[in-house]
This record gives structure tokens, C-alpha cells and sequence, in this order.
């Protein structure tokens, strides 16, 4: 068939799955499944083959993303209730003194968001943020834009937040170098959008501390917090397990590492699913059954936990159908083809693809699936190492978090709890979110040249 047809298709499907999310309304899931049957069709594919490629996207790809969501979103939820994300805050906050307090809660949003979602982690550190407001008599954005800038960096760029755990898992890019990768990236991005651009914007936009609170279910704010390291350790658990997993893989791969007891428990323990149920299961015991949470109330935790989590895992998966449509049509290929012919590198490209789909339409997780479906062909055409395969993943990642504006769902959630107008919002956090992208993709870019 025509390469240029084929490639036609392509844009057509795009075209399409932006029209039906945006002008009618129809979720993501059924979308992205809508349109890889067109795409199928369009290929030239008979319906059988295009049903079967659908079942094995779906399958493949829920295989480990759905586990790996799941029990990320159980280990986030006990964190919330038991008061470990304030916790935090506020030991930071003590520690780095009023003048510093900005320092602080961006690292405190840096840490919080590893198992936290990104509005949940806004609405439960808000408070801390309109206190400090009040007191230094500064605009709400001086100590917002830090915290917003460190939630949003680790949202998008560290596991097991959703978006890199389901790119990564359509790429085939490990984890571990997923998160050393990212912290790599997102410790100077989180500086310049947070901190100093935070300090820049205060000035510019004076914004008093509403008058409003975080809602928190009745008498939770009497229980007594977290000691800090504990919570810390729970966090980092998970991390350091997934990343001891990869650097075996490495020193295996060069001979250092033999193939014996230890390297198969690091591989053990090391897989994100080990990994995450044990550091889920030490959530629940530390932060919920040595605090007085009764097992009814860990279950009814970890239900509410899986209802968000749940419509992540279907839009994934709808990714992953859309991605092997692609690969078995044939499509994938050409496009590998055409692009391994051009001067364009694969980091540019998926740069470029989730950007665009992100300023149209606005998810961040649709640009991050729609993205890493239409590279994932490429990926194999270019033979990428894993490092690589990493910055790629981060690539799109950072290109689905620019120019955040009114067609995203966090850009109204901002304004609300900030007190601010359309205008100020566009001036503040869009300008945030793309010095994310923006700094993020030079920083990959950078680093790609000496890996």
C-alpha cells in the first residue's frame, strides 16, 4: 500500500481521536479503541487480525501496568490518610526555616508525588501553603509555584507515578533507568520552575491566601503524624529496589555480577511487582495498623484507592491496543523507516508528538499513550539501549506537560485553590508547566550526548 496513504492514515487517526475527545465528548478508552480499528481498516488489515492485535495490545500492556498502578495507588492512599504527606511538609519546613520555605516545599512536593497523584498531593498540602502566606504577608504564589512545580516534575517523570509506568511499559524501558534517569532531569528543572521562578512571579502577581481549607474526612487531623524518616523510608523503599534491580542487570550483563543467590534476590526483589507489594504491604501495617486503622477501614482505603487508578489503567490499555494496531498493520515499520531516514532524532520526535497532542486536547496522559503508541515502532527500528529507551520516555513526558491552559482539568483545579482569575493563572502555572517541559527537554537532550 502507498506509503503515503499509509502515512495519511496516520494523521487521520490522530485527527479523529482528537475530534471525538474533544468535540464529542467521548472518553479517552473508547477513543484510542475507536480509533485503532480505523487505523487497522485504513491499513488494509481483515477485521480478525485487527481484533486479535487489539486483545494482545490490551493484554500485554495491562499485564504489568495494571499491577504496577494498583498497588501504587493503595501504597499513595495510606500516605494520605495517615498524615504522611503533612508530615513531611512540615518537617521540611522546620528544618529549612521561613526564608527557605520555598526550597522546602518543593522538595516536599518532589517526595510527596512518588506515590501521591498529583491533585490529591495539591489538595492536602495547600493549607501549609496559605499558612506560610499569611504569616511572611507575601503573594499565595511565592510558596504555590514551588510546591505545584515539585508535584507536577515527579508526577510526570518518576515512577510509579501512572504516566512514565505506562510509557515505559509500551516503550520497553526498564524502570529503574526510568527513575535514575529522571531524578537526574528533574532536580535543576524543579529549581528553575519552582524557586526561582516562584520568587520572579510573586512579584509580578499578588495573590492573598484564600480563605478556604482542604476537605479531610472527620477527626483526621487529630491523630498525630508520621515521624519524617519513616515516611521517607517507605518512599525510598520501593525506589532504590527497582534501581538495585537494573544496576545488576548491568553488572550481569558485563560479566561483574555472576548469574548466582544475589543476583537472582536482587532480580526478585527488584521487579516493580516485588518491589511495590512490599513496600504496600509495610504501608498498611506501619502507617495503618500501628496507627489504629481497623482492617475494614485499610479495605475501604484500598477501594478508594482503585476507583482513579482504575480509569488510568483503561486508558493504558487503550494505548497499548493502539500501539500494536500500529506495529501490525505494518504502519509502525514504515514510519520506523522514514524516520530512521531522516535527521530527526527519536528524542525530538516523541518530544514533538506528545506536545502537540497536549496543547490541543489537553490530558497529559492521552499525549503521554498516544505518543508511545506511535513511537514504540520506532523504538525497535532504532535498536535503542535501555538509557535511551529512558530518555525517551522522559522526552514525551516532558512534552505532554507543556502549556498546560484551559482545556486541562489541572489548570482550573490550580486556579480554584489558588484564588486566581484565567489570566493569572495562563501567567503563573502554564508558564510553570512549560519551563517544565521546556528546561526538562534541554536537560535530556543534554544528557543524551554523553550516554
Amino acid at each position: 500500500m502507498n506509503e503515503i496513504f499509509l502515512l495519511g492514515g496516520v494523521v487521520f487517526a490522530i485527527l479523529l481521536l482528537l475530534f471525538l475527545v474533544l468535540k464529542l465528548k467521548i472518553h479517552a478508552f473508547i477513543a484510542l479503541l475507536i480509533v485503532s480499528i480505523v487505523v487497522g481498516v485504513v491499513s488494509g488489515m481483515d477485521f480478525g487480525p485487527i481484533i486479535d492485535s487489539m486483545k494482545e495490545g490490551m493484554g500485554s500492556t495491562l499485564g504489568f501496568v495494571a499491577t504496577v498502578v494498583g498497588l501504587g495507588a493503595i501504597f499513595g492512599q495510606m500516605l494520605e490518610s495517615s498524615g504522611g504527606a503533612e508530615s513531611i511538609a512540615l518537617y521540611l519546613l522546620s528544618k529549612f526555616g521561613e526564608k527557605r520555605a520555598s526550597w522546602a516545599l518543593v522538595l516536599t512536593g518532589f517526595i510527596v508525588a512518588i506515590p501521591v497523584f498529583f491533585d490529591v498531593g495539591l489538595i492536602i498540602l495547600i493549607p501549609i501553603v496559605y499558612e506560610l502566606t499569611k504569616q511572611a504577608r507575601r503573594s499565595v504564589l511565592y510558596y504555590a509555584i514551588p510546591l505545584l512545580a515539585g508535584l507536577a516534575i515527579t508526577h510526570s517523570f518518576i515512577p510509579p507515578t501512572p504516566g512514565p509506568v505506562a510509557v515505559a511499559e509500551i516503550l520497553g524501558a526498564q524502570l529503574g533507568w526510568v527513575i535514575l534517569m529522571g531524578v537526574i532531569i528533574s532536580v535543576p528543572t524543579a529549581i528553575v520552575a519552582g524557586p526561582v521562578f516562584g520568587k520572579y512571579i510573586s512579584n509580578k502577581i499578588k495573590i492573598d491566601a484564600p480563605d478556604y481549607f482542604s476537605e479531610r474526612e472527620p477527626g483526621e487531623e487529630q491523630k498525630p503524624l508520621p515521624s519524617f524518616p519513616t515516611i521517607v523510608f517507605i518512599i525510598a523503599l520501593p525506589l532504590v529496589l527497582i534501581v538495585g534491580n537494573s544496576v545488576a542487570e548491568v553488572l550481569f550483563s558485563k560479566g561483574i555480577m555472576p548469574d548466582g543467590v544475589l543476583y537472582q534476590t536482587i532480580g526478585l526483589l527488584g521487579h516493580p511487582f516485588s518491589a511495590l507489594i512490599i513496600s504496600t504491604l509495610l504501608a498498611l501495617y506501619v502507617l495503618g495498623v500501628k496507627r489504629g486503622f481497623s482492617k475494614d477501614q485499610l479495605m475501604a482505603l484500598s477501594n478508594k484507592a482503585l476507583g482513579p487508578a482504575g480509569l488510568i489503567i483503561l486508558v493504558t490499555g487503550a494505548g497499548g491496543v493502539f500501539k500494536q494496531v500500529l506495529i501490525d498493520s505494518g504502519i509502525g515499520a514504515m514510519l520506523a523507516e522514514r524516520l530512521a531516514n531522516s535527521a530527526m532524532p527519536p528524542i525530538v520526535l516523541a518530544y514533538l508528538i506528545a506536545a502537540v497532542v497536549r496543547v490541543i486536547q489537553g490530558s497529559a496522559t492521552v499525549s503521554m499513550i498516544t505518543a508511545a503508541g506511535i513511537m514504540a515502532p520506532l523504538i525497535t527500528a532504532f535498536d535503542l539501549g535501555q538509557i535511551d529507551k529512558a530518555l525517551v520516555v522522559l522526552a514525551i513526558a516532558a512534552g505532554a506537560t507543556i502549556l498546560s491552559h484551559v482545556n486541562d482539568s489541572g489548570f482550573w483545579l490550580v486556579g480554584k485553590y489558588l484564588g486566581m482569575n484565567e489570566k493569572e493563572t495562563l501567567r503563573s502555572w502554564t508558564v510553570m508547566e512549560t519551563l517544565i517541559s521546556v528546561v526538562g527537554f534541554l536537560l535530556i537532550l543534554l544528557v543524551s550526548f554523553f550516554v
